[in-house]
């Protein structure tokens, strides 16, 4: 029971996908795949990375049926195997797909499918005002499946949100992995947006012409923390909960990104440290 709700929260439902046309003659699985609801934030991998087996090291314990959820991916299955057993495949053949695809999307052209995608703001745009839609770009919080759902990181603000359709937050964040999105923006620096001032929203398109200012960086608004302040009755408790995101590449914290936290968690320190202090006097 509990191995089968693991499995529609990370892939999508059984119900959800008998919805969708089961892949005719004609098309490929993979275009099946990706044309039904719910995988817009997939990008096709190529044929010929599918079938190099040394880019599916170590996915056969991950997949069960590992061999025969190949072949249905790669469209050699055979076509009298049973439909029960074809419905069980079918679950394990967009595992596999979704593991392959996180290793597809840290290649060069890998990167430069998704760029295509990020381009035309595939993933949506940040909610956060002082960003200025900025277009948002999928990471996994985990490299392992089953643990954490897709979630979209904010470049200017540094933050990551929940997907707005219930489609798109039951996928697996492991299918696109860590360091995807900070390892694009190294690729293409020009990309990544700068932290204040004008922003272009697409990339390849045109750009605001209004300026935010340096609150730009504040990703937590204020009604959400005062109502935790009501809840714990200390505000440098509330503090030393909080959590952030670190931008991470194959689990490697960013450089620039590593020292701007450590100077920002050093500032906290102090603002906590003066809080208890004050706490302690009333």
């Amino acid at each position: 029971m509990l191995g089968r709700a693991v499995d529609d929260i990370s892939t999508g439902s059984d119900s959800e996908y008998s919805n969708c046309a089961v892949p005719s003659v004609s098309s490929s699985w993979i275009s099946w795949f990706l044309s039904s609801k719910g995988n817009e934030y997939f990008c096709e991998v190529e044929e010929d990375y599918i079938l190099d087996r040394f880019n599916l090291t170590g996915l056969n314990n991950e997949v069960s049926n590992y061999a025969q959820a190949l072949d249905l991916i790669t469209d050699n299955l055979d076509d009298d195997i049973q439909d029960e057993l074809r419905g069980a495949l079918d679950v394990q053949a967009r595992l596999l797909y979704g593991l392959i695809h996180a290793r597809w999307i840290v290649t060069a052209r890998g990167l430069a499918k998704m760029l295509e995608k990020f381009k035309r703001v595939d993933f949506g745009r940040c909610p956060r005002v002082l960003c200025q839609s900025q277009p948002l770009l999928p990471v996994g919080l985990s490299d392992t499946p089953y643990e954490k759902s897709v979630k979209l990181y904010c470049g200017r603000c540094e933050d990551v949100y929940s997907p707005k359709s219930s489609r798109h937050g039951s996928i697996d964040g492991a299918y696109f992995g860590t360091s995807f999105p900070h390892l694009l923006f190294l690729v293409y620096p020009s990309l990544l947006p700068p932290k204040a001032g004008p922003v272009d929203p697409t990339p390849s398109s045109r750009g605001l012409e209004n300026d935010s200012s340096r609150k730009s960086r504040r990703v937590k608004e204020e009604p959400e923390i005062s109502e935790s302040v009501v809840e714990t009755g200390s505000t440098a408790g509330v503090a030393l909960k909080a959590e952030r995101y670190r931008p991470r590449i194959y689990g490697f914290q960013l450089n620039e990104t590593a020292k701007l936290q450590r100077w920002q968690e050093a500032v906290r320190d102090r603002q906590i440290a003066r809080l208890e202090a004050l706490e302690d006097l009333s």
